[in-house]
């Protein structure tokens, strides 16, 4: 890893640009690791003030340019516009990038998370996931897969629903910002009702409307449904997919998390949500809405989004458990 620093101080200077004190640390850090292989993690939001630039993206694309020892690059929350988006696109191949990562994942044996939300795709055929489908047909590890912004339709996650029903080791389903309807609000549905080991299902800012959450819903009434955490943020659902849902909620115990902000909360909605909290069904900590009272009507107010403390499936083994085997890249 030593060689890597070096080679970055050498592309610093010959590009004329300094070093950024964050990424020396990162590869310092990685220097003192047993570890094989890396995800190095640049997120922004980590920082105080100190942000990767194009220019920056530009000096580290050089630097890990053909390095097979890093396998992952956390970049979430920094100040990269198209400029530097171009120079990730020459580091990772874009889509043949992300199917190189499905069919890699076809015999691993130790990755159990991976992230490969909003890829730069320059395909409207879905390539990426028949590819990731095929993989969850055969890969027995993998336990939280995020497929966030890859413009996915119907079709795909139709695709992604076949080989999910013949997957057992799938845990954290991450579709959310995608073009998924209400057919592929059933697919998922069908697999849920089929014993899935699915226990989280992320859907936030798709359009499966009032229908899709009614398909969700029936999934959720079965009493075998492991299901433990869902979000439908963002979906245009009404009162009748959302009251749907609050009678699911009401009958089966197993699902704990549920958020449905951005959908259209009328009262009735509000004041059967505020039911379930006030009840304790439905845990303050556990949903994205808080109910107030205005001139005696319920209302719902947005409460901070949490279905992010999952956020790398978090294992009944511990919060460590597949922290060195999950795969960030850049979402």
């Amino acid at each position: 890893m030593e060689d890597l620093k070096s080679r970055y101080l050498s592309v610093c200077a010959e590009v004329q640009r300094a070093p950024k004190a964050c990424v020396l640390k990162v590869l310092a850090d990685s220097t003192n690791s047993d570890v094989v292989t890396f995800v190095l993690t640049l997120a922004g939001n980590d920082r105080h003030g100190e942000r990767l630039a194009d220019d920056d993206v530009f000096v580290l694309s050089q630097t890990l340019a053909g390095n097979s020892a890093i396998k992952g690059l956390d970049l979430r929350y920094n100040c990269i516009t198209d400029k530097g988006a171009v120079y990730l696109a020459d580091l990772i191949q874009t889509t043949q990038s992300v199917i190189a990562f499905a069919i890699v994942l076809n015999n691993n044996r130790r990755i159990c998370a991976i992230n490969v939300s909003r890829p730069l795709l320059f395909s409207l055929q879905e390539e990426t996931t028949v590819h990731m489908a095929h993989m969850l047909v055969v890969n027995k590890t993998l336990r939280e897969l995020h497929m966030g912004k890859h413009g996915m339709t119907d079709t795909g996650v139709e695709r992604l629903c076949e080989a999910l029903k013949m997957n057992s080791s799938l845990r954290y389903l991450d579709l959310r910002c995608n073009r998924i309807t209400r057919d592929g609000a059933r697919c998922l549905s069908e697999v849920l009702q089929q014993n899935s080991n699915l226990e989280i299902l992320d859907l936030s800012f798709n359009c499966i409307e009032d229908d899709g959450a009614v398909y969700l819903s029936e999934a959720i009434k079965i009493p075998h449904s492991k299901l433990r955490a869902l979000s439908i943020t963002g979906n245009n659902a009404g009162t009748a997919g959302l009251m749907s849902l609050y009678k699911a909620i009401r009958v089966n115990s197993s699902l704990t998390n549920v958020y449905i902000w951005g959908n259209k909360l009328e009262e009735p909605v509000c004041v059967a949500f505020s039911q379930l909290m006030s009840s304790g069904r439905l845990l303050e900590g556990h949903t994205d809405v808080s109910p107030f009272e205005v001139d005696g009507h319920v209302c719902l107010a947005e409460a901070s989004h949490g279905l992010r403390r999952h956020y790398y499936w978090t294992s009944p083994y511990g919060e460590n458990y597949f922290s060195n085997a999950a795969l960030a890249l850049i979402s």
